[in-house]
């Protein structure tokens, strides 16, 4: 971990398709990189329990107690309402007390944006948070935004996803001038369903390094860095991806046997959960919500990224690089 700073990590115990047990060895692999202190909130007894199958000395790990987890299905709202002490309400209740400086789930995606709108409150000006950044590993830099946060959305939504997206890929990536495409049915101007063709409009007058439309190919073709779509198509682009690099490696593991380092390196390619997860743009604190099936290493990764955003202070260059999009476009939310 490169940051130079320490930083203190509410990573959410209970979140993810093997909990407690993937939270708590991905901390330890964190905790042991240096510069963060961990705090693993979950059930005391079962975090503990497995807690007691690492070696933690010297390792800068404490648990805090919860009660109850929301799983994937139940609405978000209503669940924190009836689990007020569920695992990702006292995790990222943390942040808003001071006593975190972020939140790391691989739980419910849902129940970490709620919790984080609820606690957090959003940026002047937006109706909900984004999801997005960089998921395909044939394509590293180019960061996509929504992945399924807004499956409807509106033209001045997608505008201001784009105004996100630049600045996480400028910070954060280090792009010095992000181009950003809206994805489209084609490259020329007016292309596009009716939702598109506005937006596209709204992007022109925004002042952001726009390139117009891009296709779905465009993203592997260095055309854009970040590329702009509604929630409902971005997940459906990230789940197609992550099942279409499996059946590769299923495809060349009978083709050139299993150990062939061709299959481990298909298998990689799409993998968000290897990635550690990204942060929640739009909200005012940190929250990086990865994939329920992240190893420990995805965990562990998951909190690097909220270390380095972090260290870039990236909630409030987002919040600025916002405003400023929305007065140079004339877009009022």
């Amino acid at each position: 971990m490169s940051t130079s700073k320490t930083h203190t990590i509410a990573l959410d115990a209970m979140g993810g398709d093997v909990a407690p047990s993937v939270p708590v060895a991905g901390a330890v692999l964190a905790a042991r990189k240096g510069n963060v202190n961990v705090l693993l909130v979950g059930d005391p007894d079962a975090v503990r329990a497995e807690l007691a199958k690492h070696d933690t000395a010297g390792l800068s790990i404490q648990v805090v107690p919860s009660e109850g987890v929301i799983r994937e299905g139940e609405p978000p709202a209503m669940a924190l309402r009836g689990k007020p002490r569920a695992s990702i309400a006292v995790a990222t209740g943390l942040v808003k007390a001071g006593k975190a400086d972020a939140v790391v789930s691989m739980g419910s995606t849902g129940a970490a944006m709620a919790a984080a709108v609820l606690a957090f409150g959003l940026f002047p000006g937006l109706e909900r948070p984004a999801l997005g950044g960089p998921f395909i590993g044939l394509a590293p830099r180019v960061s996509i935004v929504d992945l399924g946060s807004q499956v409807d959305c509106k033209p001045l939504q997608m505008l201001s996803f784009g105004a996100l997206g630049s600045t996480f890929s400028h910070v954060y990536s280090g792009v010095r001038s992000p181009r950003v495409g809206l994805l489209s049915v084609g490259s020329e101007e007016g292309k596009g369903n009716a939702q598109v063709k506005e937006a596209y409009a709204l992007f022109k007058k925004s002042g952001l390094n726009f390139v117009g439309n891009v296709e779905g190919h465009d993203i592997f073709a260095d055309k854009a860095d970040v590329v702009v779509c509604d929630g409902f198509v971005g997940n459906v682009l990230l789940k197609y991806t992550e099942g279409l690099a499996e059946a590769a490696a299923r495809y060349l593991a009978e083709a050139l046997g299993p150990r062939s380092p061709a299959v481990k390196a298909i298998a990689d390619l799409a993998s968000l959960a290897e990635q550690g997860g990204g942060p929640l743009f739009g909200v005012n604190g940190l929250s990086v919500i990865g994939h329920g099936r992240s190893k420990a290493e995805g965990v562990a990764g998951g909190i690097d990224v909220a270390a380095r955003c972090l260290e870039s202070d990236l909630v409030r260059r987002m919040r600025d690089d916002l405003a400023a999009v929305m007065a140079r476009s004339g877009a009022h939310a």
